[in-house]
């Protein structure tokens, strides 16, 4: 047995030495050695930062993108811990470049004045990886998958002992009222909060998750692969420049309030993303049944250009025509036995040559040239029984490109859950969520961080063949 070697404290301080200065982490050498930064940043961006101003940068512009993108790689929670994460890793510090590591108040700063560059980097980044997408699964790609949320401001209202409080004393004033089970004491706390936080108008109630939060409230367009293509921050400047209103509240719903919330800012949301994108071209829109008015599907198909729309019918809006309602598949009812659905005729032209689809009661049979219903209890004095019509309008609700209920409905409505997955993603581990600010633009920013790092993340996966890692880089830093 051979004797063992005592090491000696020189020994330990060469082979540590050897180890920072020769054996660099896999995943940062993955990084230097396929990923160029340069390469994508746009010289608006270069002429943007370098601005004669008098004085040299002390640091540079690609040092201060790869610090704010491993910090979302490694899901670094706060500015505060990266800097000290900088300050004690030699190898991230010349990573990234930076010979004297910045402070807090220089990260802030470059999110604020660089807000609209990182805008037009993000942007850029998804025209960037639209083919890879594409070259991946070319069905997925093609979809647009929208959905709202909000991202949770550093304010008092956020506070659970605030809105715990006066659920409380609602729920001792109904039984003291004695009031039955009518009485929600959920939704009267819900009335009763302010539309608004108090140090910020833009920092609007909403309920989410089942629980009343004050947010910034941001929207987020996927492809089918869960990869990020649009976002956009419902500020004040969103709402000028489409002349859209966001009403603070309707009715004592919270749940139908995010409803027509979410239905109002889809079409100006769609709108930024293909302007912003004229080559992307997707053809199967998938969204929750907030999104089911006849206005959305007519924009949907007419002005976006989408052959399929798959979003579930709301019951709780359904569509009405004076007495008449539909079921689960948009088909007409009779207004007396709600389970029984009167049947389709064909296409028709009705006065004015307007073309629609004519629907007529299951109980009438043709005898002769003119129809009779023979309903034991009638719903009209018409001998011909029951008729309503359809109009064109109404016709991409009822078939929005496929059939609802079936196995191929069932199964591509499944896939819009990436996008609630994306946001989770962004929330929990790009450093989104838990941020310890009011301010709107450092939240939009660190928004377009989290999107340009996901970007980055499917740019590393393709070049390094390894799709599997498209949405997370975890396994990889492991």
């Amino acid at each position: 047995m051979s004797k063992p070697k005592q090491l000696s404290l020189i020994d330990i301080y060469s082979d540590c030495s050897d180890l920072l200065e020769n054996d660099k982490p896999l995943f940062l050498s993955l990084l230097e050695d396929h990923i160029s930064l340069e390469d994508y940043i746009q010289p608006s961006f270069y002429n943007h930062f370098y601005l004669a101003t008098g004085r040299k940068r002390t640091y540079h512009l690609t040092s201060f993108l790869w610090a704010l993108l491993l910090q979302r790689i490694f899901t670094i929670p706060t500015d505060t811990l990266l800097i000290t994460f900088l300050k004690f890793s030699k190898e991230l510090r010349d990573f990234c470049g930076f010979t004297k590591v910045p402070d807090t108040s220089k990260f802030t700063r470059f999110k604020q004045d660089f807000l609209l560059d990182l805008q037009s980097f993000f942007d850029s980044l998804v025209d960037v990886t639209e083919p890879i997408c594409q070259f991946i699964d070319t069905n997925l790609a093609s979809m647009t998958i929208f959905d709202t949320s909000g991202i949770e401001a550093y304010v008092t209202e956020n506070n659970p002992k605030y809105a715990n409080k006066l659920i409380r004393q609602l729920k001792s004033y109904k039984k003291t009222m004695k009031y039955d089970d009518s009485y929600d004491p959920y939704r009267a706390a819900y009335a009763s909060m302010p539309s608004h936080a108090a140090t910020n108008t833009e920092i609007k109630q909403l309920y989410i998750n089942g629980h009343f939060c004050y947010v910034y409230k941001c929207g987020v367009i996927t492809n089918g692969l869960g990869i990020i293509r649009h976002i956009a921050l419902y500020n004040k400047a969103f709402s000028n420049s489409h002349n859209e209103s966001f009403t603070d509240k309707k009715s004592t719903s919270p749940d139908n309030d995010k409803s027509i919330g979410d239905n109002t800012a889809l079409i100006p949301t769609l709108t930024d993303f293909f302007k912003a994108h004229p080559l992307i071209t997707p053809k199967t829109f998938l969204g929750d049944s907030a999104f089911d008015a006849v206005e959305t599907y007519r924009s949907l198909f007419q002005d976006f250009h989408f052959d399929k729309a798959y979003i579930p019918l709301n019951k709780r809006g359904g569509l009405v025509g004076n007495d008449i309602t539909y079921d689960e598949l948009g088909r007409p009812l009779c207004p007396k036995d709600g389970s029984l659905p009167l049947v389709c005729e064909g296409n028709t032209k009705i006065k004015g040559g307007t073309p629609a689809l004519k629907w007529v009661c299951p109980k009438t049979k043709w005898i002769g040239h003119s129809r009779r219903c023979f309903c034991d209890n009638p719903c009209t004095s018409s001998k011909s029984g029951r008729m309503t019509y359809t109009y064109p309008e109404r016709d991409y609700r009822l078939y929005p490109g496929v059939a609802r209920g079936d196995e191929k409905w069932n199964k591509t409505y499944k896939i819009r859950s990436v996008v609630e997955q994306c946001i989770n993603h962004f929330k929990e581990n790009l450093c989104v969520a838990n941020r310890k600010t009011q301010n709107i633009t450092t939240t939009h920013a660190d928004l377009l961080l989290a999107g340009i790092t996901q970007l980055f993340t499917v740019i590393l996966a393709d070049k390094i063949h390894k799709h599997e890692y498209l949405r997370s880089l975890k396994p990889l830093i492991a």
